[in-house]
């Protein structure tokens, strides 16, 4: 690490900066430490920014490769059995079953978020346009989810940065300022639970566009190998990793869960509000070690409830 000033007019700022190789690739990171800086100040901010880039290129390490161990013809084999155990397929539902769907997921993926509508009032809001007397903010985004599940339906696209900022955009365009615009310089995400452990990290702000990059990278070369279900498993569990934005991951990495379903020919799911802790537990096995197990066996039981719904459905 070496520190690099700058003269800006009669000003002079300083940068601690370091670059490291891995493989073919030259990672660069840089701190900011100041202008116009005594040294015995240079040196304190230095050794506090050394600390904060070691630890940074730790969490980027950690979150770089989607899934670092390459699957077996025996587990890919495996993976397209239980595939086949999916009860309905996509071209099979017809319109009414998609509207269902749809607000279906949308009462769903707001509440485990904290929407306070309930599924009638999803419902009657989609349908109807009824508006009932709940925040206006929890109103859009439902609207907005409904568009984006829509929106996926007919898009050619798989996975790439620009939708992913699209599909934010569609959910949040009317509830959020920051709507399709990746988290700003200073923007870092921490979350803790009740007792004040932290449960999550999301990757450095600086690191946001690389890693986003990667896993599309990463996508593009196993979309004709690995099973759909691995390939949305994965792209859904590492962009909840990455966490992009301020606020919505949650909802936008569940919809393009689904568009990488629909785009492999699978049906789409809806994770069920009252399995939010299941939910939240398979990601951490993969966050703490890129175990897809919990979220594979969460997607089937989603599949299967699913059905049932939409059967009943059609004798209503």
């Amino acid at each position: 690490m070496h520190v690099e000033k700058r003269i800006v007019g009669k000003r002079k700022k300083y940068f601690l900066a370091h670059s490291y190789r891995e493989g073919a690739r030259v990672h660069k990171f840089r701190k900011y430490l100041g202008q116009d800086l005594k040294p015995e100040i240079l040196a304190e901010r230095k050794t506090i920014a050394e600390k904060l880039i070691l630890e940074e290129i730790h969490k980027y390490g950690i979150l770089r490769d989607p899934l670092p161990v390459e699957l077996s013809k025996t587990e890919i084999a495996a993976l397209r059995k239980l595939e086949g155990k999916i009860p309905f397929v996509v071209r099979h539902l017809s319109e009414e079953e998609w509207t269902r769907f749809s607000e279906l997921f949308t009462y769903n993926t707001n509440a485990i978020e904290g929407s306070a509508l309930n599924s009638k009032e999803v419902r009657d809001l989609l349908e109807h346009d009824q508006w009932p007397d709940k925040s206006k903010e929890d109103i859009a985004e439902a609207f907005g989810v409904d568009e984006a599940i829509t929106f996926i339906r007919t898009t050619r696209e798989h996975l790439s940065v620009k939708l992913i900022t699209d599909l934010h955009k569609i959910v949040f365009k009317n509830s959020k300022p920051f709507a399709g615009k990746l988290r700003k310089k200073g923007e870092e995400v921490v979350v803790v639970d009740r007792a004040g452990n932290i449960v999550h990290e999301g990757a450095p702000q600086a690191r946001i566009r690389p890693l986003l990059a990667e896993l599309v990278a990463w996508y593009a070369a196993k979309r004709d190998r690995y099973p759909g279900i691995v390939l949305a498993a994965v792209v859904h569990n590492q962009f909840e990793n990455i966490h992009p934005f301020r606020d919505g991951n949650g909802r936008v990495g569940r919809i393009l869960l689904n568009n990488i379903l629909l785009k492999h020919g699978l049906p789409p799911l809806s994770i069920d509000f009252k399995n939010r802790a299941e939910y939240y537990a398979s990601l951490q096995a993969y966050q703490k070690g890129h175990d897809l197990k919990p979220t594979i066996a969460l997607f089937l039981k989603e599949y299967a409830a699913l059905r049932k719904i939409l059967d009943n459905g059609k004798r209503k």
